[in-house]
């Protein structure tokens, strides 16, 4: 076996906390440091490769109808150059068969693809007063068919998130797909407080792109975004400075602090110069850091999470504190460890000085960064 990688020269974030000491790689994973061929990065940051929960593209695909493992691989290849070594392909709202092509995709996706944790299904199950961008043809609430799905494919993968308004399932239901070990987060959702705090007593875990799809804190009804922020669950947070506005950033982290975590919403511009591409035969529009659709409503996000990372950081968010968001925390959700520790796969980031990405490793082998 090749003599181990000893990473100097950098600050080294565990996943947790900035710890002293170097880091050591070998056969694919952390190994404790020693003797070994040494790298001095010359300053900077490592911390544990990023995990993101809600990716619906890159390289120039979607996750769709046409789902394979080749496709998912592009997909996760383009963002293991951006950074993210572990992610959820996330499947919006589409057809039956759709769905069910995105499930055998991924479940025959487990074994082939490095980077592939699992999958997110962002709806059909949501609510059509808060579709965003999703096709509102296939909008439906969840029913027995689709229950036996998902809890079929919940045995074949390693992780399930799905997507869905309290108005398009019963508590029931939730109740079952979480026993199941489905991660059910709530989003798309015209939802009151109560209906909210009643998915959440069933089993839903999560809030889906906090502040976006969803009905908004008022004085009276605390909506969706008030369930969010004071009921315990996890939210993920698109911090491109266009989803959520800065002075809303800052002020959901110091009422919901721990419990939040970063996502791309990347779509099939991750990692490309495309200026537009199609999506369910409408054109998204790629212009001045955003992707909409041309009646301008959002539809995903232009964002990586080093960037979301370095936008947190310039708002003032502690290192330490956005590294987690982005790594350990989103990777906790989905019974995964983002950390540096002896024995665990060797998924590693650097960033300089300036909290730009510098270099990638996944399972010990470094990636050409595409940052």
């Amino acid at each position: 076996m090749e003599d181990p990688l000893i990473l100097t020269g950098a600050r080294v974030f565990d996943g947790s906390r900035f710890v002293t000491g170097d880091v050591a790689l070998q056969g694919g994973r952390f190994v404790a440091p020693g003797a070994g061929r040494r790298l001095d990065l010359g300053g900077g940051v490592l911390a544990p490769g990023l995990i993101d929960l809600q990716v619906n593209g890159g390289g120039g695909i979607m996750l769709d109808g046409d789902a394979t493992v080749e496709r998912i691989a592009t997909i996760c290849a383009a963002h293991a150059r951006l950074g993210t070594t572990g992610l959820l392909p996330t499947l919006i709202t589409d057809s039956r068969a759709a769905t069910q092509t995105a499930l055998a995709a991924g479940i025959a996706a487990v074994t082939r693809v490095p980077g592939f944790l699992g999958l997110h299904l962002e709806g059909p199950h949501i609510d059509p007063r808060r579709p965003g961008c999703h096709p509102p043809g296939h909008i439906r609430p969840i029913d027995e068919a689709d229950m036996e799905t998902l809890l079929e494919a919940r045995t074949g993968l390693p992780a399930l998130m799905l997507t869905l308004a309290p108005a398009a399932a019963t508590p029931e239901q939730i109740g079952r797909l979480a026993a199941a070990g489905i991660f059910v987060s709530l989003g798309h959702a015209e939802a009151s407080m109560a209906e909210a705090a009643a998915a959440v007593a069933a089993g839903a875990r999560g809030v889906t792109h906090l502040f976006n799809a969803m009905s908004q804190l008022g004085a009276r009804e605390p909506g969706m975004v008030g369930a969010a922020l004071s009921l315990p669950v996890a939210a993920g947070l698109i911090a491109d400075g266009v989803h959520v506005a800065p002075e809303v950033m800052r002020l959901a982290l110091r009422l919901a602090g721990e419990r939040i975590y970063l996502v791309s919403d990347a779509m099939a511009v991750a990692g490309t110069d495309l200026a537009e591409f199609p999506l369910a035969g409408r054109r998204i529009l790629r212009r001045d850091g955003a992707l909409r659709l041309e009646n301008g409503t959002l539809a995903g996000a232009d964002l990586s999470l080093p960037q979301a990372v370095r936008t947190l950081i310039g708002l003032g968010v502690a290192p330490e504190v956005a590294l987690a968001m982005a790594s350990s925390r989103p990777a906790a959700l989905i019974g995964h460890r983002a950390e540096i520790a002896p024995g665990l796969p060797a998924d590693l980031v650097h960033f300089d000085d300036d909290w730009r990405l510098t270099r990638v490793w996944q399972r010990g082998q470094e990636k050409s960064s595409a940052a």
